[in-house]
């Protein structure tokens, strides 16, 4: 899709330009990415990242994960970090989210989505037929052999079939292979009733899965290296979207996690920031990289006013503002608490009530009616987040929750101690936490409920009026 003219100076255009889609081609960079919101964050985590993977070519597999609140932009400086490797790597990047079952899926998942999207990414690079005639057919036996246990799958490729095929070529087998791989794709997506004796005898064969894994991608990453000198950079991204059960992803990464441990691939993976802060924080078996909020506050609530330009710059990058009426971009900016996803949100709404202004009496700007609205349907959002939560590990009640957010909005001594309400309300996006120094903070939206409720005085500052 070919993106608009841009910054857009015409209300219909603003919900097009404002896409909640990650930057991801090097023509969406350089049209809108501002290096103003990493220069105000502290550091540049993508150039730190850059430099890790550019040591680790050639050399012992580079893991990592990417952690940080949604709408921060992570995808967006994971698109930075493969255009800067591009010398290096070629990414093999795809959603947990989307490609498996969000609510489901468990470690052999993930590991067979590797397997299924390094094959696709490698033939396509090589050609088919050539990828096809130089994988071993030994190699193919195998994998054709463990789907073929009726207790793995439940495809129609059974032991006989393998036991029929010595002395086939490779491309055959590999014929017989592409239905098991699309049928497997079709279940760790759409699957919902596995039986418990299933998900155990897979889980208890993971050690096969984990060897298969590496001989496989081994294959693929041989290949690439013939062809362009370069090494796969595998980019498992969306770890953090609504559904994935903090549960599975302690399963995933802390009980399971010597699997990714054992895999000899370079590999980089985007978690909740909220994991960062869990019981089983130290046991995750990689690094971790923040990409903090941008400050739209300081610490003692006076407007930090090179995070709001920072801000402003990126808002401007798409949306002129010509579109906005005076000190109305200001407010969106504010109420955002510099995520840019809900600013992106609260500026489509505001443009969109302009537009239905102006089919009534001629409006051609967004104004304080429109923005104000806007930020109180946001505002109910961030409301709705502060009860109780079923991915929380134990409840987390509303005077616990409160009594966390006073202690982190005056600074208390310990409040960014990790705990049950701290862990639940980085998971709300209600406490955000900002540059190098590490600092947390309320969300000015949540300032306002907790305003509203007396919780804390009127004249509070650090909310969005």
């Amino acid at each position: 899709m070919a993106l608009p003219p841009a910054p857009v100076t015409d209300l219909k255009a603003v919900e097009k330009v404002l896409s909640l889609e990650p930057l991801r081609t090097n023509e969406e960079l350089d049209r809108f990415y501002r290096g103003e919101v990493n220069e105000v964050r502290g550091e540049d985590a993508t150039e730190r990242l850059a430099m890790k993977y550019g040591q680790a070519f050639d050399g012992a597999p580079y893991k990592t994960f990417v952690m940080g609140h949604p709408g921060v932009g992570k995808s967006t400086e994971i698109s930075r970090l493969l255009r800067q490797l591009a010398g290096q790597y070629r990414g093999i990047r795809f959603s947990i989210a989307s490609e498996l079952n969000p609510y489901s899926f468990k470690i052999f998942d993930v590991l067979l989505l590797m397997m299924i999207k390094a094959v696709e990414e490698s033939r396509a690079l090589l050609g088919a037929g050539v990828w096809d005639s130089a994988i071993t057919k030994g190699l193919l036996d195998d994998i054709l052999a463990y789907f073929a246990d009726e207790k793995i799958t439940e495809t129609k490729t059974h032991g006989a079939d393998v036991q029929a095929s010595a002395g086939v070529k490779a491309e055959s087998l590999w014929t017989k292979l592409l239905p098991v791989f699309a049928n497997v794709k079709g279940e760790i997506k759409f699957g919902t009733d596995r039986k418990q004796e299933t998900v155990e005898y897979r889980l208890k064969r993971l050690p096969d899965l984990v060897a298969l894994a590496n001989r496989l991608i081994g294959f693929c990453a041989g290949s690439l290296k013939n062809i362009e000198g370069k090494e796969w950079l595998f980019v498992l991204e969306d770890f953090d979207k609504s559904g994935i059960s903090g549960e599975q992803l302690q399963e995933v990464f802390v009980q399971y996690g010597t699997v990714f441990q054992e895999l000899t691939a370079h590999m980089l993976f985007i978690i909740p920031v909220w994991m960062g802060y869990s019981q089983e924080a130290s046991r995750l078996p990689f690094s971790k990289t923040l990409l903090p909020d941008t400050p739209v506050f300081d610490r003692f609530h006076v407007a930090h006013q090179r995070g709001r330009a920072a801000v402003r710059q990126v808002l401007g990058a798409r949306v002129s503002p010509e579109l906005v009426e005076s000190d109305q971009a200001e407010r969106l900016i504010v109420a955002s608490g510099g995520n840019l996803r809900d600013l992106f949100s609260m500026m489509s709404d505001a443009a969109d009530r302009a537009l239905l202004r102006e089919r009534d009496a001629g409006a051609r700007q967004v104004n304080e009616q429109d923005v104000t609205k806007a930020i109180n349907v946001m505002r109910r959002e961030y409301l709705n987040r502060l009860g109780e939560s079923p991915h929380d590990p134990k409840p987390v009640h509303w005077e616990e929750k409160s009594e966390t957010l006073r202690a982190v909005y005056h600074g208390d001594p310990g409040s960014g101690v990790p705990g049950p309400g701290l862990y639940s309300l980085l998971r709300a996006r209600a406490v955000q936490e900002f540059n190098g120094e590490g600092w947390f903070g309320v969300h000015p939206l949540v300032v306002d409920i907790l305003k509203e409720q007396k919780q804390l005085e009127e004249d509070a500052r650090g909310g969005t009026s």
